[in-house]
């Protein structure tokens, strides 16, 4: 196995192992937090605030490690903020403290994730880079299926919440080590990737900034699926005891999109990322204004988005953007499109306490206004 496919799967098991752990949290913070005698619109700031500090932070995270060079640190420090305020959630007793913690957890995820996808961008030189973030992500989101289950388990046989957080201490371990691993035998990611002379620029390219548009434009339309959930509750088009299948199911065809999309951006470019936005469009009409089938159908489509966003979005930062600038590069990807991501999903809520056909029109539209974008983006790097 080629060195730089070594450090892939090293960078994916991390994520797995982090996913298991932050990805099973988040699927009972809300609740804890009740538990601990918080009130919904304290648990909706909370969770909403923490999201949005987890992407502004990367602005400045992206621009420390480009200016530092200390992107090993920064990826490690953030990791362990980000995993261990997990489990450190079984000692808490007032909601105050949990609310601290589960905004430590976001803080952690913002400061290392622009310095790790640079690091990878560096790996997926030699395989392709759409491959590489794909296989990425696809490990990532078996993380995602994993964790969840895990604290389903811990339920199941009679546990309670702080049991679930204190469960949530093996995966992060597993993961701190192998992130040490990955440290110990590639000390420096960047000789991963063969130089090519290139012409510095002051700033990023105009070719950047209009692929930012065209990213945000689709995050903006896209539903967060508690919202997809509350929607499935309210009208009981999917029974309860279903969501969470739905969701494990999306998580699973994310994992599968994201090898399929990957490789094929590096066979055709962003024209693969046109049709993953084309096809992914119709997921709010299936959702919203189906029965339960369309609503299975609409998932799919819902998991196929997500897939080609988390890999083929990021692996173009990677050729747009030279080496050298890589972390701000995703730092300011991942703040632009966290941000329009916010509101947008804001913007969703609201329209759809008025009118669910207009919350449909507002996703599908702001979705494919992006295509025209993308399209430029293939024309100026032709």
């Amino acid at each position: 196995m080629k060195p730089t496919t070594v450090f892939i799967v090293l960078l994916g098991l991390v994520s797995l192992f982090a996913d298991m752990t932050y990805e099973a949290a988040r699927s009972i913070t809300g609740p804890f937090l009740a538990f601990l005698g918080a009130s919904a619109t304290l648990v909706g700031f909370i969770a909403g605030f923490g999201e949005f500090i987890g992407y502004a932070l990367r602005l400045f995270s992206g621009w420390l490690a480009d200016r530092t060079g200390k992107y090993w640190s920064i990826t490690i420090g953030g990791y362990l903020i980000n995993l261990l305020s997990v489990p450190a959630l079984a000692l808490v007793g007032h909601w105050q403290m949990a609310a601290l913690l589960i905004m430590a957890e976001r803080i952690g995820k913002a400061l290392r994730t622009p310095a790790r996808d640079a690091m990878l961008s560096h790996a997926t030189a030699e395989i392709g880079r759409g491959w590489g973030f794909g296989l990425h992500e696809a490990m990532d989101q078996i993380g995602a299926m994993l964790g969840p289950l895990t604290v389903a388990a811990v339920f199941y046989f009679h546990g309670g919440y702080r049991e679930a957080f204190a469960a949530l201490l093996v995966p992060a371990l597993f993961a701190i080590g192998i992130l040490f691993f990955a440290r110990f035998l590639y000390p420096s990611p960047k000789e991963l990737e063969v130089s090519k002379i290139h012409i510095e620029t002051k700033g990023f390219s105009k070719v950047y900034w209009v692929y930012l548009i065209a990213v945000a434009l689709n995050g903006a339309g896209y539903a967060d699926f508690p919202l997809i959930a509350y929607h499935f509750k309210k009208v009981e088009t999917v029974s309860e005891q279903w969501v969470p299948v739905f969701y494990a199911m999306a998580m699973g065809i994310d994992a599968l999109a994201a090898l399929i999309f990957g490789y094929f951006f590096d066979k055709k470019g962003l024209s693969i990322l046109i049709f993953s936005v084309i096809l992914s469009s119709g997921f709010a009409p299936l959702c919203f204004l189906g029965g339960f089938y369309s609503a299975l159908l609409g998932m799919i489509l819902w998991g196929i988005g997500m897939g080609a966003q988390e890999s083929v979005m990021r692996a173009a930062v990677a050729v747009l953007v030279p080496k050298e600038k890589r972390g701000v590069g995703y730092g300011v990807f991942n703040t632009g499109y966290g941000l329009f991501w916010f509101l947008g999903s804001t913007v969703l809520g609201l329209l759809y306490d008025f009118s669910v056909y207009i919350l449909v029109i507002f996703s599908v539209i702001l979705q494919i206004t992006s295509i025209p974008f993308l399209i430029k983006v293939r024309k100026m790097l032709h």
